[in-house]
């Protein structure tokens, strides 16, 4: 056990403490440690990170309590929150409860999907080559990159793991995440109610009201304002994939920062205390 202890902990602070390839083979052979012991390394680092920010997004107000994730409502509904307060002041119809409803329901949903990642993002870790695990301890993403690619200021990626998982998981993940999103979204979680017929009410007396007529002209045209009619669920799915790989991309750096530090607190999580 101590002997695995050591390897991990080493091994963990030299992948992603070394900043050249060079480097890092030296400080392999400095150590007596084999690439493959490297590898499952960065494996177990990954895999902690990754189960981390799962456990953190699945939990209640994982998505709701958190700004940096949080989902607010599709841009098309930004006419009817942008307009809550005029829409109330001229008619006295006040839909800012309603408002605030739909995005609680919509995080709380994307909250109940969250925890369909773990197993998939254990898959890809687990299937890493040895030549893709070096090349990501390297800053580099073997992937390739993807529209949703988190940006990197410099040459050195220092999300390149992140950066692997969204070009290797993202579909099987969104694929995982929308029947979960649509269960969740029809799921009658307050007043009896699911967030699509909330969804359905809220944007149905919205266009109820656009549609009215005042002297043969729709009051939607007098207001300047559109109809909305958007689906929830591919919206929702999205969203919450962006904030999920959002957080595993900052566990991602935090390693980088702290290699030392993180390492030993790998260890303590996976092999329990570390005796000296």
């Amino acid at each position: 056990m101590k002997r695995k202890i050591a390897i991990a902990a080493t091994s963990l602070a030299l992948a992603f403490g070394a900043s050249s390839c060079e480097e890092l083979f030296n400080n392999l052979e400095d150590a007596g440690l084999t690439t493959e012991e490297v590898v499952q390394g960065l494996k177990t680092a990954l895999r902690v990170g990754a189960d981390s920010s799962v456990t953190t997004l699945s939990a209640s107000d994982g998505y709701f309590a958190d700004e940096a994730v949080k989902i607010l409502l599709p841009p098309e509904a930004d006419i009817i929150v942008d307009n809550v307060g005029n829409i109330r002041d001229r008619i006295g119809l006040n839909l800012q409860p309603a408002v605030d409803s739909m995005v609680f329901r919509i995080n709380r949903a994307a909250e109940d999907a969250a925890s369909e990642a773990g197993p998939i993002f254990s898959t890809a870790i687990t299937d890493l080559s040895i030549t893709q695990a070096m090349d990501i301890l390297q800053g580099t993403n073997p992937a390739g990159s993807t529209s949703k690619t988190l940006k990197s200021e410099s040459e050195f990626d220092s999300t390149a793991a992140t950066n692997y998982l969204i070009a290797t998981t993202y579909q099987p993940l969104s694929d995982a995440f929308a029947p979960k999103i649509s269960n969740s979204l029809d799921k009658k979680i307050v007043g009896n109610v699911s967030t699509n017929q909330a969804w359905s009410e809220l944007t149905g007396r919205f266009n109820g009201l656009l549609d009215r007529q005042i002297l043969g002209i729709s009051l939607g045209q007098l207001l300047g304002l559109n109809r909305v009619d958007t689906e929830l669920g591919p919206f929702v799915t999205e969203k919450g994939l962006d904030g999920l790989f959002m957080k595993v991309g900052n566990e991602e750096k935090k390693i980088r920062r702290n290699p030392y530090e993180w390492a030993l607190d790998i260890l303590q999580r996976v092999f329990g205390s570390v005796q000296q």
